[in-house]
């Protein structure tokens, strides 16, 4: 684009107010405020998406690495230089700036591991806090979770994925009365529930979530050679359709990073910026306890310098608490056919700060393609007089890519080698099998110490044996179904009846 006024030192064009077929003003983001959060609103087919690309290309062109959430698989043509569409032409000229098309780094990611490199977790680094959350578990089944993490940790078992969280919940009801004593009661209905919940997770595709190699999330945080930030694309089409699991994934990057980065305070630019398309399915039946952790994440992130967009139809499909928290603000249409439509137009209009020349209500229901109330903030982190805007059109192409686009793209990435093929390490899935493995083999062949003990004990704790047992025979005895427990098997239980008999009831 030409030199002005797009090509303004730490600022993104948005768009300009155009009166008369010229424009009178012009409006832009300030990067050093782009760490503020953001929210894209509107309805289906206003130019949501193209806004979103549009700041997007800006971000990258500051430095600023992107991460974008593309739910309808339209935002992959950042990867492509644009087409030169006659509409965007004539909206370029009609705002007073140059089209030249251009493409972007960008950087395919998929939890499934179709259209992108696969993202994936451990459930070590998920936690038992944001696991809590996700399978909106209560206190108790949250202090059950809690104490499965402790044992594997106390054991060095590591769980990985969620075999190795369900091998190491059945293990901790099968010990419960061990666990009693040191680490809290473990009701078994606590373990059901944790289990029926992680099954619906699993059909969510969580099982291609968690596991190994686990994202390094810095690999977000890359420029290209020219010095642009790299545009992170998730595939998200097949994600927005297991919402629990868009949610853990969205919490668990933020977390990440809130984690991971040190805080800087206001920078010239941010590190990084999220896009999230369909916000909507992020908060839709979403536990309170994950939306509170969500607002809590995106009030603080801004320190690190991270900024988070959120991209809707409806302003009221975001919590109010996340809202009053979004500074800078694009409203394409709406249209207010129902009484809750009428209410959110209401509602956006009175967010804004109040353009005494302009009736926002009314012109949010007038806006035409490409048009929107915009109220970017200003210098002083003051939101801005909301102005009726024709947004400035992106250089790459909008709209979907072919297969072989994306084969072409992915097969130039860096990351190939270092996610692409899922590792299965030993942990605790594998710890726990081998370990009833060998129980099972030593019961098997009268060995070990059911074998070297049988003789002695059959005799004090056979049926009917009245005689009080010493304190070394109790040890042994306590010793004895231990053993029994950690070897989880069939086998081991039958043998640990018939050696105790009646006693063991």
């Amino acid at each position: 684009m030409s030199e002005t006024p797009s090509a303004v030192p730490g600022k993104i064009l948005v768009g300009a107010s155009v009166t008369d077929g010229k424009p009178r003003a012009y409006h832009y983001l300030r990067l050093a405020l782009g760490n503020r959060h953001g929210l894209i609103a509107g309805a289906t087919g206003g130019g949501k998406t193209v806004s979103l690309q549009l700041l997007a290309e800006g971000f990258s062109n500051a430095g600023t690495c992107v991460f974008l959430a593309d739910v309808k698989g339209d935002l992959a043509g950042l990867s492509q230089p644009g087409e030169g569409k006659s509409a965007f032409v004539a909206r370029a000229k009609e705002i007073g700036v140059a089209y030249e098309p251009d493409r972007f780094p960008v950087t395919f990611w998929d939890i499934f591991g179709e259209q992108g490199h696969p993202v994936r977790a451990s459930i070590s680094e998920m936690g038992p806090l944001l696991l809590s959350r996700l399978l909106d578990l209560n206190d108790t089944q949250e202090g059950v979770l809690n104490i499965v993490f402790k044992a594997a940790d106390e054991q060095g078992m590591l769980l990985l994925d969620l075999k190795d969280l369900r091998a190491m919940l059945a293990h901790v009801a099968e010990s419960a009365a061990t666990y009693k004593q040191t680490h809290g009661n473990v009701a078994p209905a606590s373990v059901g529930a944790i289990q029926r919940q992680l099954l619906v997770l699993e059909t969510q595709g969580g099982d291609q979530f968690f596991g190994e190699p686990a994202l390094d999330i810095m690999d977000f945080l890359r420029v290209d050679r020219d010095g642009r930030g790299v545009i992170n694309i998730l595939a998200a089409d097949r994600l927005s359709r297991a919402p629990r699991l868009y949610a853990t994934f969205l919490l668990w990057m933020l977390s990440e990073l809130f984690e991971t980065l040190p805080e800087v305070g206001d920078l010239d630019k941010p590190k990084l910026v999220f896009f999230f398309d369909e916000a909507h399915l992020l908060f839709n039946d979403a536990p309170k306890a994950l939306l509170s952790a969500i607002e809590q994440v995106v009030r603080l992130i801004r320190s690190k310098g991270v900024g988070v967009y959120f991209i809707t139809q409806n302003p009221l499909d975001v919590p109010d608490t996340v809202l009053g928290q979004l500074g800078n603000r694009i409203q394409h249409v709406l249209r207010a056919f129902t009484p809750r439509d009428q209410k959110a137009v209401r509602a956006a209009a009175e967010t804004f700060r109040d353009n005494r020349a302009l009736e926002e209500a009314e012109a949010i229901m007038q806006l035409g393609v490409g048009e929107a109330l915009v109220s970017m903030l200003d210098a002083k982190g003051t939101p801005e007089v909301v102005e009726r805007t024709l947004i400035a059109p992106p250089s790459a192409r909008v709209g979907p890519i072919s297969p072989q686009e994306r084969k072409a793209v992915m097969g130039a990435s860096a990351f190939g080698g270092k996610y692409d093929t899922m590792v299965d390490r030993e942990s605790a899935f594998e710890m726990l099998q081998a370990r009833a493995v060998k129980g099972e083999a030593e019961s098997g062949a009268g060995g070990g110490l059911l074998g070297a003990l049988g003789g002695i004990l059959g005799g004090i704790f056979g049926k009917g044996d009245k005689k009080r047992m010493s304190p070394v025979e109790l040890a042994a005895r306590a010793a004895i179904q231990s053993a029994a427990r950690s070897a989880g098997t069939q086998i081991a239980r039958q043998i640990l009846r018939g050696v105790l008999g009646g006693m063991s009831k």
